[in-house]
């Protein structure tokens, strides 16, 4: 074997040896990656099944329910749109302190079979005039916003299309 056959050898081997351990690596990451989604990204394409995504918009007015379950578990129910759909959400624990209606909030968790986004973790926003730039992003998306003119509007004031999903 020559010089250039051995050192074209090892120079294969390294390569294989990056490649291979790239691929590891971003196979690892890929079950921690949480991607945000919209309602309207929602109702556009739904998730692949048992993947926990985070989903963001605004708590719709007038939807919050709460309630115990029976190990005396508070438990919230609400929905959470983002102008053009809206999305069930249900969520067992203690809701944040500064989570209200018509806020912007973000929940970590899957969507399920039955249409229903179930929470595991609940995000609300830190003051009147914070909103998660997911949130703002799909605001701008969905034609709700036009950050030059000022702050969000309330959802009250959205003209909203035919609801989906609620």
């Amino acid at each position: 074997m020559t010089r250039k056959k051995r050192r074209l050898y090892i120079l294969l081997l390294c390569g294989l040896g990056l490649g291979s351990a790239t691929a590891l690596t971003l196979t690892a990451f890929q079950d921690n990656l949480v991607f945000f989604r919209s309602p309207s990204d929602i109702m556009r394409e739904a998730p692949p099944p048992n993947r926990a995504f985070r989903l963001g918009g605004l708590v719709e007015a007038g939807s919050l329910e709460r309630a115990t379950n029976a190990d005396g578990k508070p438990t919230a129910n609400f929905r959470v749109t983002d102008g053009a759909n809206v999305i069930r959400v249900s969520y067992a624990g203690v809701l944040p302190d500064l989570f209200r209606e018509g806020q912007g909030v973000v929940t970590l968790g899957m969507m399920q079979p039955d249409g229903i986004f179930r929470a595991k973790e609940v995000l609300a926003r830190h003051d009147e005039t914070y909103m998660p730039p997911e949130v703002a992003d799909a605001l701008k998306r969905a034609g709700h916003w036009n950050p030059a003119q000022g702050a969000a509007p309330p959802p009250a004031e959205w003209n909203t299309a035919p609801r989906r999903g609620g």
